[in-house]
């Protein structure tokens, strides 16, 4: 079986025999005692697994698995993740042709499992030179509707969602930077479960369903970062959200020391949300506790833990399910607004985008060249047609969602200052003038370039993570 899995990797042969394939996985269903159901393009293994009681493992239990040779079989991969913790289930992805479609979904019985997978599997040689990948598998359970009137409040964005779709469990809006009054345009639908997000999004997404009159834009929500428990056991930095334009850093530091005095570092606040940073955890644990739904100049806040995200990723990672401005290159902290409300606080005009996690590896922009050869028909098309994979710089996107919202395009003005050292250092200041309102009509970057490349680009993402 070894010999001949070898020939067909080295493309001088087929996968293996169906009978062969078959012997294979009857031998792995004996010795394990799971069964194995093969469906809608994928053969779960398992779920539940013998003599399981009770619910399935909770959310956060499976990993996605990518990288897998064409013609490796549950009977090689079991073993390989049964290092990691007891499988409840293994689906993968399968091609008409009786190969895997390079990826799979492993789900453990604990969220420690689970994450000792990614530990110890990430990266693993499961062939001489064939190297697999494993990630967090984001089990998306939340829509993004945009275009919403901004005068609906929840209940009443709840009770339509609940008329035309099943599986509600909840409804997130926001209200609006400068009239709390109001909504940002924008929702989060909660679904019971993946499926039922699922088919909520597939009936929604014609266009025929029109609450208030009004034509909706529907589409995944970027699921949340998750973090690991370790990690998140040593944040002491709390996530602000919902503040009036007019509350300063000042004020904010001030009504975080009240419980405590001297316990807050500093604070970083932008537009309607800021950071407290605390010098000690347990006094960021106790004032969340003691702030979280506090009135700060009339508004009423929203306080959680800050989620820390790896300072070495850039913009433009996950292009195929985030869109991901970072604000750790100025924070060294997302808030939700930036892992959320760039998912979970976009405005609708950034509902334009491409199908969650759920497609294999979330690969980043594919930038390689072709042979142009005589004779290819070639179609004009407009840049607006296109999808977001299309493209790969701030600058592009932000054009794109202010073209599909039916905003002006964003006007850049060019400043420039001098260092101590001669240098002459650029920064762009950009307007959209569709959004405009008095309290912010411009965004500009707290960072200055040497290229204007570089400045232009800064500034689009900068305007894209705080609109």
């Amino acid at each position: 079986m070894h010999e001949e899995n070898k020939t067909a990797a080295n493309g001088c042969g087929k996968i293996r025999s169906g009978a062969q394939n078959g012997a294979a996985l009857l031998a792995l269903m004996e010795k394990t005692g799971y069964s194995m159901v093969q469906q809608n393009g994928q053969r779960k293994f398992g779920g539940p697994p013998p003599g399981w009681e009770g619910p399935p493992p909770p959310r956060g239990c499976e990993v996605f698995v990518g990288k897998i040779p064409r013609d490796m079989y549950e009977d090689e991969l079991v073993p390989v993740f049964e290092r990691a913790g007891k499988i409840y289930e293994l689906r993968l992805m399968m091609e008409f042709s009786g190969e895997n479609r390079g990826y799979a979904f492993v789900m453990y019985t604990t969220k420690e499992e689970a994450q000792l997978a990614i530990k110890i599997l990430n990266n693993y040689e499961i062939r001489p030179g064939k190297f697999i990948g494993v990630c967090v598998s984001l089990d998306n359970c939340r829509l993004f509707i945009g275009a919403i009137p901004k005068d609906k409040k929840k209940e009443e964005i709840l009770n339509e969602m609940k008329k035309v779709t099943e599986g509600v469990v909840d409804v997130i809006v926001y209200p609006n930077a400068t009239d709390k009054t109001k909504n940002r345009g924008f929702a989060f639908v909660e679904y019971e479960s993946h499926r039922a997000a699922a088919m909520a999004r597939r009936r929604l997404i014609p266009g025929t369903f029109q609450p208030w009159g009004h034509t909706i834009q529907v589409d995944w929500a970027d699921p949340e970062k998750v973090v690991d428990e370790e990690t998140m056991q040593r944040v002491k930095v709390l996530y602000v959200r919902n503040l009036m334009i007019s509350t300063t850093e000042d004020k904010i530091k001030a009504e975080f020391n009240k419980f405590k005095p001297g316990v807050v570092e500093r604070v970083k606040k932008l537009r309607d949300y800021a950071f407290v940073h605390f010098f000690h955890r347990e006094d960021a644990v106790a004032a969340m506790s003691v702030m979280n739904g506090k009135c700060i100049d009339g508004a009423s806040i929203e306080v959680t833990l800050a989620k820390p995200v790896n300072k070495e990723s850039s913009w433009k990672q996950h292009f195929n399910g985030q869109i991901s401005p970072s604000s750790e290159n100025l924070l060294g902290f997302p808030n939700k607004e930036d892992g959320t409300q760039k998912s979970l606080g976009k405005p609708a005009s950034l509902s334009v985008r491409l199908n969650g996690q759920h497609s294999p590896g979330s690969p980043e922009v594919e930038r390689s060249t072709y042979p142009f050869f005589p004779g290819i028909k070639l179609t004009p098309i407009s840049m607006y047609s296109l999808k977001l994979n299309h493209f790969s710089s701030a600058v592009m996107h932000l054009d794109y969602f202010c073209h599909k919202n039916s905003w002006a395009p964003p006007e850049y003005c060019l400043y420039s200052t001098t260092s101590q050292d001669g240098k002459i250092l650029l920064v762009y200041r950009v307007l959209i003038s569709s959004i405009a309102d008095d309290s912010q009509s411009y965004f500009m970057p707290e960072k200055l370039c040497t290229t204007v490349e570089d400045a232009k680009e800064l500034a689009a993402q900068f305007t894209l993570l705080h609109l």
